[in-house]
């Protein structure tokens, strides 16, 4: 075992024989999200740095506790990303997400629907698990193993299953052309027919957004579209989609970025409205236009299969039936009384059935329960 893994594996294992609870916490950059932040923090910051990188291979090996900063500016040097674009939400220039901070949360940027997320592009894992035994799972290829993909299972877990220590990611080249189309005065019904449309044709299609109007009750708002892929195929879909063209790509490029970072005034409008929550709405991208509390409109991310809105918590109930009835799901992502300090959010297992399988994985890799206790679920 690594040197520096030694004493953490030995707080792990005194932890579950005192059975005390531990918080597995990189940056803290999303302490904001789930149900409850409960135990000694057990920093993951000190397992630190580029394992190995095979820029030809489009493979990186990379400790937990580096910083996503670090990771990113590397494969930039080489003409890489991560196309997935996993959120900072970074609050002061001293935060600093780490990558097994992005692997835990599993969440992605507005281009998932045609890029993929997280979990795609994890092909191996190095986990401690609840016994404080180091465990790896995958590889460094694609196709690595047979039977169960444990590596993905750590995706989006919030830590509930073990602490990470060492990841294996795919990356990919930064495409050669790229374009934003904006097209205004357009209500979410007809922007979704557009965007269905567009997503059957060989279009280069990469990222959307759509945004309310700032007045509501006329039902219109702007489409954002960005294309993504060869220089020709970018031109050709220009001229054939029609709309206005964003040509200062620096500033396209940092609106982009709001939006994965949640920092766009649609987003940051909610400090004024502080019983409001941030709700997460995670349907399927064929979804119509949902009916939703109040009338209220969300900010669609078509590509993300995602709908944003802001409402109260006691909006709740409303809001799961609107996504249950088109096969999604609804959960508090930020709660008004957070503050961005403490995590009060709320997730939707949809079933007893998922619940119970995600118990199971749980007491299976954590059978004394001490990692993240309550991030997810209540009952551990």
């Amino acid at each position: 075992m690594d040197f520096s893994l030694a004493p953490i594996a030995e707080r792990v294992r005194a932890a579950a024989a005192d059975q005390t609870p531990l918080r597995i916490r990189g940056g803290g950059t999303k302490d904001f999200h789930g149900l409850a932040l409960h135990g000694e923090v057990l920093d993951t910051r000190g397992l630190r740095g580029i394992v190995s990188y095979e820029p030809s291979e489009l493979v990186v090996t990379v400790r937990a506790g580096t910083p996503l900063v670090e990771l990113e500016a590397l494969l930039a040097e080489k003409g890489q990303c991560l196309p997935f674009e996993p959120p900072h939400f970074a609050k002061a220039p001293s935060d600093a997400a780490t990558v097994g901070g992005m692997v835990a949360a599993g969440l992605s940027g507005p281009a998932r629907a045609s890029v993929g997320a997280v979990r795609d592009y994890l092909l191996g894992v190095t986990v401690l698990n609840g016994k404080g035994e180091l465990l790896s799972f995958g590889g460094q290829v694609m196709k690595n193993v047979a039977g169960y993909d444990v590596s993905r299972l750590m995706a989006g877990a919030w830590g509930t299953l073990g602490l990470l220590t060492e990841v294996s990611l795919k990356v990919l080249p930064v495409a050669p052309g790229e374009a934003t189309l904006r097209f205004d005065g357009i209500s979410q019904a007809d922007a979704l027919r557009q965007l269905h449309a567009w997503g059957g044709q060989p279009l280069p299609l990469n990222a959307s957004c759509w945004l309310p109007g700032a007045v509501v009750d006329q039902g219109v708002g702007t489409l954002y579209v960005r294309l993504r892929g060869a220089v020709a195929a970018v031109e050709a879909a220009c001229k054939t989609m029609g709309g206005t063209r964003m040509d200062d790509n620096a500033a396209v490029a940092a609106d982009w970025a709001a939006c994965r970072e949640q920092t766009l005034p649609w987003f940051t409008d909610r400090a004024q409205r502080p019983d409001h929550a941030l709700w997460r709405l995670s349907v399927p991208a064929t979804a119509p236009v949902l009916a939703l509390p109040g009338g209220a409109e969300p900010l669609v991310e078509w590509h993300g299969a995602l709908r944003w809105l802001q409402a109260p918590e006691s909006a709740g109930e409303a809001l799961r039936e609107a996504a249950h009835a088109v096969g999604g799901n609804a959960s508090v992502f930020v709660a008004a009384s957070t503050g961005g300090t403490g995590a009060k959010g709320l997730f939707d297992f949809k079933s007893a059935a998922l619940e119970q399988i995600h118990t199971r994985l749980k007491h299976s890799f954590d059978p004394a329960g001490i990692f993240n206790p309550g991030r997810v679920a209540q009952a551990w």
